[in-house]
């Protein structure tokens, strides 16, 4: 049977079935990654970022194309993850403003809507890089609009278009060396094609399994009406309070000492709280000990006074404040060490998302922010927080932990934003980075034959050395990145090498370059042996 529009309900099927066939096969995803090493995590990432955008399609009260293509946006926007997780997001983003206003989307509205997604995510990557995601979406995309003028049947369509997408993917690692030495085509790019999949098995009539569908806060659970009352608290505070520490009716019994005209409402992970009160700061205080809070609102009730939270806090902020992304409690307590306010739990294995950022801006009350991603892949979701935050926001591209640390000795308290942000920038490229971990499959890279379970040593980025032991493939690794002007090498031991071992490692290397500065502490992360640092 011809079918020549999508409507909002096959719409939402579309997105819901796209997301289930890309958290069914997100493992498949993963394990296309480059680098051999085990936190490959594209599929997951963009799993994560599809999740975002499915919870927030569940919320809305509204069946029109333009709800729903607002649903999409703002939800994959806010949960975006790694750069893989942004730039679906900036697709989607492109592909809700193309369809907006619309009430039903013929062959030439949905090929103008992928081609509009391409184009967003081409703008919003400084230096895009063909052989990706970006690839297969603008291609797959100029192709529709190139059939969409004569084929009006929508599913004959999709199939096309999937038959494009298939073959843009295939042709990725002859746009891309890295891809054709691992043999393997573009993650992202494959990412891209499960979505569509999903989305032309709902338009078949034969949509994935909706299994597993996380939906936060139920339009269902409403404050009640509150009836008018004299003015005895002058705060009218309302927000969401996000949690697993905490239910509802024990949250009430927290904050009913601070006001009245108390509604507590929720469920296992979300809970409104509306209170009239004469010291909002209290409550919100007492709230965010339990989660995030989001949708903040606070209105003075007796109009002559100003509002004091606000005013207050504008008073009392600091110059600077600093978020950073590490994984390992070592790590993290180093960094805390050098004065950041807030850590965000993360790295190679679980990527940030937007929303990640957002609340560590919020919770932070100074002037200009600092954030370190610490991370290639989490760069992206750290500038979209930036622009999405009304406060100033410094992004600082360090990627790897080092530069992290190299960034925050740069920092001076005394100097002006801008200044700092030049001299941080400019540390992080004076250090050197190795990382030590072990090999999840066999493959060939810069003409070094690895095999499943080896150790591999990477340096700037690249795979320069592997060995079946960990001391003398970081030992190799060491000799590799050292050079004539190195001072100091710093070695940060993960959570599987013991104090131990990590003191023989240092002690022999303090043996054979006597003339160096080596430095141990023990960082606690994950998945790598030992995290270098060579300055």
């Amino acid at each position: 049977m011809k079918v020549e529009y999508v409507d909002s309900k096959l719409l939402k099927d579309m997105f819901i079935s796209g997301y289930n066939n890309l958290e069914k096969n997100k493992k498949i995803v993963d394990k296309l990654n480059v680098f051999p090493v085990p936190d490959g995590d594209t599929g997951t990432n963009m799993a994560l970022t599809m999740s975002s955008a499915i919870n927030e399609l569940s919320k809305i009260s509204g069946e029109s194309i333009t709800d729903i293509g607002k649903a999409i946006s703002k939800g994959s926007l806010m949960g975006a993850r790694g750069n893989s997780g942004v730039i679906l997001s900036q697709i989607l983003r492109g592909f809700a403003k193309s369809i907006q206003g619309k009430e039903k989307l013929s062959t030439m509205d949905l090929a103008l809507a992928l081609k509009e997604g391409s184009d967003t995510a081409y703008k919003a990557v400084i230096k895009p890089i063909e052989g990706t995601i970006l690839t297969v979406a603008r291609e797959s995309a100029e192709y529709a609009v190139k059939i969409a003028k004569k084929e009006k049947d929508v599913q004959k369509f999709f199939k096309m278009v999937i038959n494009e997408a298939n073959s843009s993917l295939n042709k990725t690692p002859d746009l891309l060396r890295a891809l054709k030495e691992a043999k393997v085509v573009d993650s992202g790019g494959k990412g891209l094609l499960t979505i569509y999949e999903g989305a032309y098995k709902a338009l078949i009539g034969e949509k994935v399994d909706l299994e597993n569908i996380d939906k936060n806060y139920d339009n269902d659970h409403q404050a009640p009406s509150l009836s008018q009352e004299d003015i005895k608290y002058g705060y009218c505070t309302e927000f969401i309070l996000q949690t697993d520490k905490i239910d509802s009716e024990k949250m009430k019994e927290k904050i009913e000492k601070y006001g009245d005209s108390l509604v507590v409402v929720g469920d296992e992970s979300i809970i409104k709280i509306h209170i009239h009160t004469n010291d909002p700061g209290l409550v919100l205080q007492e709230a965010i000990n339990y989660g995030s809070l989001t949708n903040i609102k606070i209105d003075n009730m007796r109009v002559q006074h100003e509002n004091v939270l606000t005013e207050k806090a504008k008073e009392d902020a600091k110059e600077y404040g600093f978020i950073s992304v590490t994984m390992g409690n070592g790590l993290s307590n180093i960094f805390k060490d050098f004065g950041v306010d807030h850590i965000i739990e993360g790295g190679q294995t679980i990527n940030p998302s937007t929303q990640d950022f957002l609340e560590g801006i919020e919770k932070i009350n100074a002037k200009n922010i600092i954030i370190l991603p610490n991370n290639s892949n989490i760069l992206m979701a750290a500038n979209q927080a930036k622009e999405i935050s009304e406060k100033n926001v410094i992004v600082i591209p360090s990627k790897t932990v080092p530069q992290g640390f190299a960034a925050l000795l740069a920092f001076n308290m005394e100097a002006d934003p801008k200044d700092n942000e030049k001299a941080m920038t400019y540390a992080i490229n004076n250090v050197k980075t190795g990382q030590v971990t072990f090999a999840v499959r066999n493959t060939i890279i810069n003409n070094i034959d690895i095999q499943e379970g080896d150790i591999i040593g990477i340096g700037e980025g690249k795979i320069l050395n592997s060995g079946k032991d960990i001391k003398q493939t970081t030992l190799d690794l060491i000799e590799q990145l050292i050079d004539e002007d190195t001072e100091i090498v710093t070695l940060f031991y993960g959570e599987d090498i013991d104090e131990e071992t990590a003191n023989e490692l240092q002690d022999i290397l303090q043996e054979k370059y006597d003339e160096l500065d080596i430095e141990l502490y023990y960082g606690g992360q994950p998945l790598y042996y030992y995290i270098i640092s060579v300055e």
